[in-house]
């Protein structure tokens, strides 16, 4: 029963991250009828934003530190963080210490800009294009992206560490009646996911409860009618693009402790994600979040060891296994509106 919760918790853990950057994939796909393959790259600027933000506040000066001698007596050079000098030692040290968080303030300006830049420079051009040069053209621009932060940023992963306060463990078992550290579980996994609930639940309350939020669902469902009661539903649908941007950005702030910041760490959660779409349903919100959790928790469970003794590597194909059952019985998927996929 331990393995079994541990793995269920695992699985909560792969799918918030699968959940948040499927959800910015079917926002753009339901407004904008765009397969938008340069989404993984907007989960790797994120990322970068954390480690960016986390190099911003340990910038530092040197001084002479009188308290300290090298080996021949003479003063030492300290570095210092500049931080430290504007807010006090004790309260500069502790923002170094919640960069991570502290990058969200970054990262929304930042993803807002990219995904407007986006949108307006390169893919508002291809909305009547098949899907097929959609996914050729983003799948471009991610690959192009991808080479800007490797030059910039070098090849080799960036760690980039939680809060001091999230490093350690919570002893989950005791809290359900098994002994002392029969399961342990990382704070800051367990940080992720509830992140990932609220931004969820954030989008689909702006989306269902907003002003905005309304229009740009009855855009979706007939863009037409909309446009012809004056409503300018294009340049919503421009923000709602920025909207999936944040949401992918926030999505890789968040994960930079679970995951060293790489420059393909968006390639690998892609196509990942893209199955979660289509299993979900394409354009469907609450399929790409409901996918997201389920494909989550079943990779988990694939990945116990004695299910790898009986089907070598199924760890690793379990998602596209569920995804080619999916499609071969309900082409839509699961909560796809009737139609879709289907023609």
């Amino acid at each position: 029963m331990d393995a079994v919760i541990l793995q269920f918790l695992n699985g909560l853990d792969k799918g918030s991250a699968y959940a948040l950057i499927a959800l910015g994939l079917t926002l753009i796909f339901g407004t904008l009828g765009v397969v938008n393959f340069a989404h993984g790259a907007l989960f790797m600027i994120g990322a970068f934003c954390a480690v960016t933000m986390s190099r911003l506040l340990s910038l530092s000066h040197q001084v002479v530190d009188e308290t300290r001698t090298d080996f021949l007596g003479n003063p030492m050079k300290v570095d210092v963080p500049y931080v430290n000098d504007w807010f006090g030692e004790a309260t500069g040290a502790l923002i170094i210490d919640w960069a991570v968080p502290i990058s969200i303030l970054l990262a929304i300006p930042v993803m807002l800009l990219v995904g407007i830049v986006m949108e307006r420079g390169l893919i508002k051009h291809f909305y009547k294009r098949p899907h097929a040069d959609q996914i050729l053209v983003t799948f471009g621009l991610a690959i192009v992206l991808q080479e800007i932060i490797k030059q910039v940023y070098g090849a080799n992963p960036i760690p980039t560490p939680a809060p001091e306060a999230f490093r350690g463990s919570l002893d989950f078992g005791v809290m359900l009646g098994f002994d002392p550290y029969t399961i342990t579980y990382p704070y800051w996994r367990l940080v992720y996911f509830a992140f990932s609930v609220i931004i969820i639940g954030a989008v689909f309350a702006f989306l269902q409860f907003t002003t905005f939020g309304m229009v740009v669902r009855a855009g979706m469902a007939d863009r037409e009618t909309v446009g012809l009661l004056g409503i300018d539903i294009d340049r919503r649908f421009t923000l709602m693009f920025g909207l999936a941007a944040i949401v992918a950005g926030l999505a890789g702030v968040m994960y930079t402790p679970i995951n060293s910041p790489n420059y393909h760490m968006g390639m690998d959660f892609l196509v990942l994600s893209f199955v979660v779409v289509v299993v979900g349903g394409m354009g469907s919100l609450p399929g790409a979040v409901a996918a997201g959790f389920l494909l989550g928790i079943l990779q988990s469970f694939a990945s116990m060891n004695w299910i790898k003794d009986i089907i070598p590597g199924i760890d690793q194909i379990i998602i596209y296994l569920v995804a080619i059952l999916i499609l071969l019985t309900r082409p839509r998927g699961l909560l796809g509106r009737k139609g879709v996929m289907e023609e």
